[in-house]
């Protein structure tokens, strides 16, 4: 099942960013070779960063990829690593319940006001707002989904399958993943030849 989001999420991810570079293009060569503009594609870009990131927000937590300073992490004891694993998937999902509850009230403030972008398409700003707000809604219930499975693990005192599943990644883990991705271009690559 994680797979499967994951996969839908980056699927996603690409798409829209795909779509962004043809429209980038198609706006370049408009302007260099007719005098034409889109004038939209500063403004997309805006969209596409805005729903984008959060769309990279449930990615990195999926994959373990969230920055957090492990210098001492491994120097402790199972008991404290698990402790402090604990903590910062629990402060995740508060940070993502938080953000959602403070979207929220944006939206409602963007329908109460009827709210256009200042652009010369003025678009309405409830449909991109709606988009990054249903992004956020999918991050924090990862995060909270995920807070709910480590608290699980905490009260079951099951020690070493949450320090395995909520630890940060060790430069061992992220070279193994590198190598691995490689491999794989690797036998692509070589399939994809005549």
């Amino acid at each position: 099942m994680k797979d499967r989001i994951e996969s839908i999420l980056a699927n996603v991810f690409g798409g829209i960013f795909l779509l962004l570079s043809v429209v980038v293009v198609v706006e370049t060569v408009s302007r260099k070779l007719f005098n034409v503009s889109l004038q939209g594609a500063d403004e997309l870009g805006g969209y596409a960063l805005a729903v984008g990131s959060t769309i990279a927000f449930s990615l990195a937590l999926m994959g373990r990829n969230h920055i957090r300073v492990d210098v001492f992490h491994e120097r402790f004891p199972r008991g404290v690593q698990a402790a402090m694993n604990w903590l910062s998937i629990v402060s995740l999902a508060a940070l993502g319940i938080f953000i959602v509850w403070i979207a929220f009230k944006v939206i409602g403030d963007t329908r109460q006001y009827g709210s256009t972008a200042q652009t010369p398409w003025a678009t309405p700003l409830i449909w991109p707002q709606s988009v990054w707000f249903a992004g956020l809604v999918t991050f924090a219930l990862v995060a909270f989904g995920y807070a709910v499975r480590a608290t699980r693990l905490l009260l079951t005192r099951q020690i070493d399958t949450l320090n395995h599943d909520f630890h940060p990644k060790s430069a061992k883990e992220e070279l193994k993943e590198e190598l691995e991705d490689l491999a794989q271009r690797q036998t692509v690559e070589e399939g994809a030849k005549p």
